[in-house]
């Protein structure tokens, strides 16, 4: 019985090979140099990236540029052209600028701005009008104006070294007050080496 047993267990292994051999699916093709996943992962294309590269898309804030330089003050002597000396006030502008002074002595620094630009249309290059509009927007609480037109008086102070060192004082109370510490130091040093 043990026997026959193998007999029947080997002829029928023999079968089921023959035919699997012989039916109609053939074999699996299994492609020189790996499977057929490979050689297509290889082909594909790769997918299109919709993310623009890291240095196209980043853009600098304004608190990440570097500092804008100081205008550096004109130290040339023997010249006397407007750069270096600033207009000189006319009578109208002095004017204005004495009611801007009032108007700001009675807390109304709009009234004194309007006197200003009306002052500034007079004498365009005077540092001193710049200096008083700026004063006139840090009473208004616009700090960044206060600065802008402080600077612009300090481009046009030339010579003067009384209006420069009142102009990088100022700068300095604006920086402060703006919590740009090191700016107002810069400013100071400015002010204290004239």
């Amino acid at each position: 019985m043990k026997v026959t047993t193998l007999k029947y267990a080997g002829l029928l292994a023999l079968t089921l090979t023959v035919v699997g051999c012989a039916s109609p699916g053939g074999s699996i093709y299994v492609p020189v140099g790996g499977s057929s996943r490979d050689v297509e992962r290889e082909r594909a294309p790769e997918p299109p990236r919709t993310y623009p590269r890291e240095e196209e898309s980043r853009t600098e804030r304004k608190s990440e540029q570097p500092p804008e330089p100081e205008p550096e003050p004109d130290r040339r002597s023997g010249s006397t052209s407007y750069q270096d000396s600033g207009d000189q006030l006319s009578p109208a502008a002095k004017s204005l600028i004495r009611q801007a002074d009032a108007y700001l002595a009675q807390g109304d620094a709009g009234a004194a701005v309007a006197q200003l630009e009306r002052a500034q249309r007079i004498a365009p290059r005077s540092a001193e009008v710049y200096f008083k509009l700026s004063e006139a927007y840090v009473t208004k609480g616009q700090l960044g104006s206060a600065e802008q037109f402080t600077l612009k008086g300090l481009s046009l102070a030339g010579n003067d070294v009384r209006l420069q060192r009142t102009g990088w004082l100022l700068l300095a109370d604006i920086r402060r007050a703006r919590g740009n510490v090191a700016g107002a130091n810069q400013a100071e040093e400015r002010a204290g080496a004239l």
